[in-house]
């Protein structure tokens, strides 16, 4: 499953800039002034064609991590270090959507955040084309 960085398989997640790691609940810090990467409760609509929404809560990672660029006078002239607030363990859950068509698959699948941390974006995991 490819996951996005801002949005997950219909979840959306703001990822931002900053420093540190932190593996505890954000729920619990004062998000104005938190630096690192922290799991966070988040709420989205779990949905696809044929089925009706269901609001669905989970945990999520967010938080800011350190990024920057310097130039270098040899190719590719720029030398970069950019890490994003990221899974770095999840387990899945599926749900059961509400009114489906016959025809359709009505169990919606989603990663629940565990623990998270400041890395490097995968292409394996995510979309990277920002970064």
């Amino acid at each position: 499953m490819k996951l996005h960085c801002l949005v997950l398989g219909g979840l959306l997640v703001l990822l931002l800039l900053s420093r540190g790691n932190v593996a505890t609940k954000a729920s619990a810090i004062d998000l104005r002034t938190f630096v690192g990467c922290a799991v966070r409760e988040f709420t989205f609509l779990a949905r696809k064609p044929g089925c009706r929404g269901l609001r669905v809560t989970t945990d999520a990672c967010w938080g800011r991590c350190e990024t920057w660029e310097k130039p270098i006078l040899e190719p590719p002239y720029i030398e970069s270090h950019h890490r994003i607030c990221t899974y770095n363990e999840t387990r899945m859950v599926t749900v059961k959507l509400p009114r489906c068509a016959p025809d359709v698959d009505p169990f919606y699948t989603y990663p629940v955040a565990i623990r998270c941390v400041c890395d490097l974006c995968s292409t394996a995991t995510t979309e990277c084309e920002t970064y």
